[in-house]
């Protein structure tokens, strides 16, 4: 039996859009195409294009994956804090819903415009923040954190010294990816487990396709791992409910 799956975290790399070397790095190409034939183990019901630090402030490539997989899924993007309030409706037409900081590879904007940038598309379009950082670096900006609308956390914050700050924050509202298992330097079961006892709807898993630059790339076992880990009602959750509920749900109800 497949399993059910609403991916919040995915890439496409799709070399006829502009893509930025980055610390060194270029990716591969990955595209749609590539995404579908790599989850066809898996019942998708959608999920989250999100921009990597090799794709800047390009939004081709997303509105076109996004326009190739289909209404189900939506994108988490990167823009300048200065970009204009209908480039960002544009987008949310498009199917956008959320803004992301690259704390840990850079191509986004940085954290300085973090409260700024996360309220006013919060504001304008609902959208939430998304942000890639290690948990260690977290206190820094707890403040801040505590006092944006809807904020993400990428990788289960990928440091175990950091984590203690990331529960704090989960038990405050944020949100969690369960993405990524080859990046973190955490005992995943252990993560995934006591963030779920701090809150049941916090935690979404993401394939991270194509796992670029990770030292272990995703594999359909990371799911049963989590199967092993969870009682199926929490299960379910981390798998597809929760994220449904973030990505989709929350906006049809603003709407």
């Amino acid at each position: 039996m497949k399993r059910i799956l609403f991916d919040a975290h995915l890439h496409i790399i799709d070399p006829q859009f502009p893509l930025i070397e980055n610390q060194g790095f270029l990716p591969e190409p990955f595209t749609c195409e590539d995404y579908l034939d790599k989850v066809k183990e898996v019942d998708i019901r959608g999920g989250a294009v999100v921009s990597g630090s090799f794709q800047g402030f390009d939004q081709s490539y997303l509105i076109h994956s996004l326009q190739t997989l289909g209404s189900d899924f939506v994108g988490v993007t990167q823009l300048p804090y200065d970009t204009p309030d209908e480039d960002i409706l544009e987008l949310h037409g498009h199917g956008v819903r959320a803004i992301r900081f690259n704390v840990q590879r850079g191509g986004s904007e940085t954290l300085s415009r973090l409260d700024y940038f996360a309220k006013r598309v919060h504001e304008l379009a609902g959208w939430h923040a998304e942000l890639y950082i290690d948990s260690s670096s977290l206190p820094e900006i707890a403040s801040v954190i505590e006092n944006l609308p809807a904020v993400v956390v990428d990788h289960m914050g990928l440091s175990r010294a950091g984590f203690p700050h990331l529960l704090h924050l989960v038990d405050k509202g944020i949100r969690v990816k369960a993405t990524g298992f080859g990046r973190v330097e955490l005992d995943v079961p252990e993560t995934i487990q006591a963030i779920c006892a701090v809150s049941p709807d916090a935690l979404m898993f993401g394939t991270d396709l194509p796992s670029t630059r990770a030292r272990r790339p995703y594999h359909h076992d990371d799911i049963e791992l989590i199967h092993h880990t969870l009682e199926q009602e929490q299960f379910d959750k981390v798998m597809y409910k929760n994220a449904i509920d973030w990505y989709v749900n929350r906006h049809a109800a603003q709407e």
